[in-house]
């Protein structure tokens, strides 16, 4: 995650939780801290991205990000189910979803667009017990929302994560078999 302006602490995690996190194969994603930024560096590589090729062109040559480079770099699979569904926009359905998932739905305030506010989330899984399974569930999943809103799918607002990843996470125990 980049940021220039106000740099913002990684999402950390209850140690209880890390076989969960590992279970799910987000346990390396979440252990990505925060990259400060270099206005000048971001210029230069902003300057030398050439779009039509998908490859920044370097004094040394030309220079692709692979899909096995962010493989390695945040640890995820490149094989297995893939990452499909509807993507519905209602906030009734936002709604349901996150009272099947989390026991609680959030309020419209609480949403922007089809997104989920990160602070929601944040304030849903500091408010965890971890005191049983689902509860643990419940924590490691807003862990994974709040690291594809982030890490994985941040924009440029940093504030939400859109819901549509959010059945994704419904078997937790199938988590981690997508690609």
């Amino acid at each position: 995650m980049m940021t220039c302006d106000h740099p913002v602490p990684p999402d950390r995690y209850d140690e209880r939780v890390e076989e969960h996190l590992r279970s799910t194969g987000f346990y390396h994603v979440s252990q990505i801290g925060v990259v400060q930024c270099q206005k000048a560096l971001v210029n230069a590589l902003v300057e030398r991205w050439h779009p039509d090729t998908h490859t920044f062109h370097l004094p040394v040559g030309e220079c692709a990000v692979s899909l096995e480079d962010v493989a390695m770099i945040f640890g995820l699979p490149t094989e297995g189910l893939p990452v499909t569904g509807k993507t519905l926009s209602s906030f009734e359905a936002l709604e349901a979803e996150c009272l099947h998932q989390f026991g609680v739905a959030p309020r419209k305030s609480d949403c922007r667009g089809s997104g989920i506010k990160l602070t929601w989330l944040r304030d849903l899984k500091e408010r965890s017990q971890l005191t049983d399974e689902n509860s643990i569930q419940v924590y490691v999943k807003c862990h994974i929302m709040l690291l594809i809103g982030t890490i994985l799918f941040g924009d440029k607002s940093g504030t939400s994560v859109h819901w549509k990843y959010l059945p994704l996470l419904s078997d937790f125990a199938s988590i981690g078999q997508y690609s």
